[in-house]
């Protein structure tokens, strides 16, 4: 029985990873990286401190990781983030959720000030019950501590009652760390397969797809596997 949903924010909710993915080749850049966007695109889900490696070496990171974050935050804020938009049916989808009951967290690898940015334009301030971001956890996803502070806001609810939500292999692969199963979504861009492999225990569309088969999904109270 579900009583409570972890939904990641980026990609899961609004269609944000093509201009973080942006982001990081322009900082990158200003840096003096030329790196390619579809590399990038393929780390978005996991947080700075897990992407950074990807692309840079042990000593650039140690001199100059964290002001290439802080920067990267920054053109996020200055170029992209009013181009950021929720896709359709997330508020109706929690509005949904919210009937049977079911508490509603938000686990996102973004800063606490992006969070709150973020559910302002899916427009599900007054329907979530707590969040967790990357400001909760030592290491961000595909590591399990972003999911593990949801669950300790959730308090005694049983991991086997809670799902998650999420668009990349990388909330799956957290998850599962945790003892939570994952459902996915492709609107974040991550093939079908990808996120199967990664462990995910069904598939959709988006908020959308999710909400119309919603009796029929394991987000409903009375799914049982």
């Amino acid at each position: 029985m579900t009583k409570a949903i972890i939904f990641d924010v980026d990609g899961t909710l609004v269609d944000s990873v093509d201009l973080h993915a942006q982001a990081w080749v322009d900082v990158f850049k200003e840096f003096g990286h030329e790196v390619d966007f579809t590399e990038v695109r393929n780390q978005i889900g996991k947080g700075g401190d897990q992407l950074l490696p990807v692309f840079l070496d042990k000593a650039e990171i140690e001199a100059k990781g964290e002001k290439i974050n802080e920067r990267r935050g920054e053109i996020v804020k200055e170029t992209y983030l009013g181009k950021i938009q929720a896709f359709a049916d997330v508020r109706a989808l929690f509005e949904r959720i919210r009937t049977d009951g079911t508490k509603i967290v938000l686990a996102s690898s973004a800063k606490a000030d992006e969070l709150e940015t973020y559910k302002k334009i899916a427009d599900i301030e007054d329907l979530t019950d707590a969040e967790t971001s990357s400001d909760d956890a030592e290491k961000s996803k595909p590591h399990p501590d972003i999911f593990q502070a949801a669950m300790k806001k959730l308090g005694a609810i049983d991991p086997a009652e809670i799902i998650v939500v999420g668009d990349t292999p990388y909330d799956a692969e957290a998850a599962a760390k945790a003892g939570l199963r994952t459902v996915g979504v492709l609107c974040g861009g991550f093939p079908e397969d990808v996120l199967r492999k990664a462990g995910c225990i069904a598939i959709y569309g988006g908020p959308t797809e999710l909400l119309a088969d919603y009796d029929r999904s394991p987000l409903a109270p009375g799914f049982k596997d």
